[in-house]
Parts: C-alpha cells; structure tokens; sequence
C-alpha cells in the first residue's frame, strides 16, 4: 500500500454510506459534492449535479438513532429538484417517509430503490444553488492543491 492509498477504515459509518452514494450518483452521470451548505444552519450530505443542470440531496443515515436526531432535513427540500435518503441494507426503511427516495448503499456503491417526485426549482433558487455549487468545488479543489493558500485561510 503505498502512502498516497485511500484508507476506508478510517471512515464513520455514515462517511461509508455516504461514499457509496457518491459513485452510484456518478454512474448516473451526477456529480456529488459531499457536506454541501445550502444556507446557513444547514449541511446536506451529499449535494449532486446532473448533465442538465438538476440538484439532487442525499442525507446518508446510520442508523435509527442518527435518523431520530435530524430535525432539519425538511429544510433541504427547498433547496433541491429531488431528496433522497441513502441507508445501509440494515436500516428499518420503513422509519422514512414514503415520498422521499431511498438509496440503498454501502462504500462501494448503491441501488436506487425508490424515486421521489420532482420538485423544481425556481431559476433564481437554481441559479444561486448552481453557482454555490460551483464555487465551493472550486474552494475545494483550490485547498486540495494548495492548503496554505488563500483557500485555505477561509
């Protein structure tokens, strides 16, 4: 193994679940960015982008109790044309609401097994949630190659 190898077993259980949310949304051709902030006072799991500019959010749940503590995912609705739940195949699905989609996922990818309605959003809302999406990739990507850079001092 060399230095540079990813090392999974590091990852909490939800960071799994989260992992794999990411490749089965890439292999749909959505792109995912993890701990998106849509607005202040919230942090969605996993935000993704699609080939025609659609924004899916993914909050990834551990378990019963890490679904009992969020009290604020109905606030993500807004802020997305799609919301997905993405649990382990030993989550009781039947905790989530059924208008909601549901992902099946493990770290090594995952199975869409539900699909919600489409909620679009308003061009202004998609704009400013495009644009943010963009630049906090950008921020990122810009920390990654250079962490003492003025990326990362924000």
């Amino acid at each position: 193994m060399s230095d540079t190898a990813f090392d999974i077993t590091a990852l909490q259980p939800g960071q799994l679940i989260a992992r794999g949310v990411c490749r089965l949304l890439a292999s749909h051709d959505f792109w995912p960015l993890e701990e998106f902030v849509p607005a202040r006072g919230l942090r969605m799991d996993v935000m993704a982008i699609g080939p025609k500019g659609e924004l899916w959010c993914v909050e990834c749940k551990s378990s019963r109790a890490d679904y009992a503590s969020d009290s604020k995912w109905q606030g993500y609705l807004e802020y997305c044309d799609r919301f997905f739940w993405a649990v382990g195949p030993d989550f009781p699905v039947e905790l989530l609401p059924e208008e909601s989609g549901l992902i099946l996922a493990d770290a090594w990818g995952g199975e869409v097994v539900r699909w919600p309605d489409e909620s679009k959003l308003s061009g202004a809302r998609r704009k400013a949630m495009t644009l943010k999406f963009a630049r906090d990739t950008a921020r990122r990507l810009s920390w990654m190659r250079d962490p003492t850079g003025p990326a990362g001092m924000i």
